[in-house]
């Protein structure tokens, strides 16, 4: 699969200690797993001048506090807290100068950021889409890029999971509903 560079972003969602980690609150092996093959697809990006974007799930405490149904902390426990070791990006996935973070307070990197301005002010249409997990973040951040009329591509092999059984649900239904599914070694920058 060919993308242009300049049309192209890499989102990479939520590869943060606390999920990554294995001090993490919320770590999952299978997050820990694709650090390497995420570190691998985000060089051939950026050697080919692809713009590459982190998310970080950030919960202030107080986040929840008065929500009347929506609170990921009954759901998971208190996690990725502002300002925490939690909430920063796992060491083997360095952010660099020209790459772009988006702080994000729910499941979707699209809702309440400045996600889809940034993309359609600079002719992003393509989204390479990795990172965890699988069956949360990464398939609604997903699905809500395909509602935004951009293209989702998700990599197979640059998705973690808490169980294999979820990323193959989320690919399946990514791939019937809303993108694509590729492995990584099947995309090209050029």
């Amino acid at each position: 699969m060919q993308l242009e560079p300049e049309r192209t972003a890499v989102v990479v969602v939520d590869m943060q200690n606390g999920f990554c980690h294995p001090d993490g609150s919320l770590y999952a092996p299978g997050s820990e797993a694709v650090i390497e093959p995420i570190a691998d697809l985000l060089e051939r990006a950026r050697e080919a001048g692809t713009q590459v974007i982190f998310t970080r799930d950030v919960h202030p405490p107080e986040q929840f506090d008065d929500a009347h149904y929506y609170d990921e902390f009954d759901q998971w426990g208190e996690h990725v807290l502002e300002g925490s070791w939690e909430a920063e990006i796992v060491d083997g996935l360095p952010v660099e100068d020209g790459d772009h973070v988006i702080e994000k307070h729910t499941y979707d990197a699209f809702y309440n950021t400045e996600l889809e301005g940034w993309l359609n002010a600079r002719g992003i249409e393509d989204l390479v889409i990795c990172g965890t997990l699988a069956n949360v973040c990464v398939l609604h951040t997903g699905g809500s890029a395909g509602l935004r009329d951009f293209r989702p591509i998700m990599l197979e092999d640059c998705i973690g999971a808490i169980e294999d059984d979820h990323r193959e649900y989320a690919l399946d239904h990514a791939a019937w509903l809303f993108g694509e599914v590729e492995p990584s070694a099947e995309i090209a920058f050029a």
